[in-house]
């Protein structure tokens, strides 16, 4: 299978706007409706193959502000895993590096909000992860060839 190119648009300066706005409507629809709306992603891969999402809090490494964020994931054992691609864009999204700097967070799945503490998995872990990550999610493997940087793999355990 051949991954698609690069879109031109991923350079956008318009792109990060548009992910925050449509993040916040779909965290207001999550919310409210306990995830019956907006907890599943069905957009790319997603299409055929809808994706389970969650809301993830984050608090900023400068502002203290608190920020939340619907996020793509898979069930591993008890922990939950979710995948810092962003679109295959040059750079980390904020929410990652704000959870290496503050890993004691909360989730919300569903209409169940469970307290969370992130950690990047490495090595044979992070190969077994991507992999299963990649399989509920094709696009991710379209991401990673977009992008230099190596896409973070995180495990939320609970806590």
């Amino acid at each position: 299978m051949s991954l698609p190119p690069r879109p031109k648009q991923l350079d956008s300066p318009l792109l990060p706007t548009i992910f925050r706005y449509a993040s916040r409507a779909q965290v207001w629809v999550y919310r409210r409706t306990r995830g019956r709306v907006g907890g599943k992603w069905r957009i790319g891969a997603g299409f055929r193959k809808p994706v389970p999402t969650l809301l993830l809090d984050h608090r900023g490494r400068t502002s203290g502000r608190l920020f939340t964020v619907p996020l793509l994931y898979l069930a591993d054992g008890d922990d939950l895993v979710v995948v810092a691609s962003q679109g295959g864009l040059a750079s980390h999204p904020q929410w990652y590096r704000n959870l290496c700097a503050s890993p004691d967070t909360s989730v919300q799945v569903g209409g169940e909000r469970r307290a969370v503490r992130a950690r990047v998995a490495t090595g044979e872990e992070r190969a077994r992860l991507w992999k299963r990550a990649v399989g509920v999610y094709a696009d991710f493997e379209a991401y990673q060839s977009w992008t230099d940087r190596e896409i973070p793999v995180l495990v939320l355990s609970a806590r």
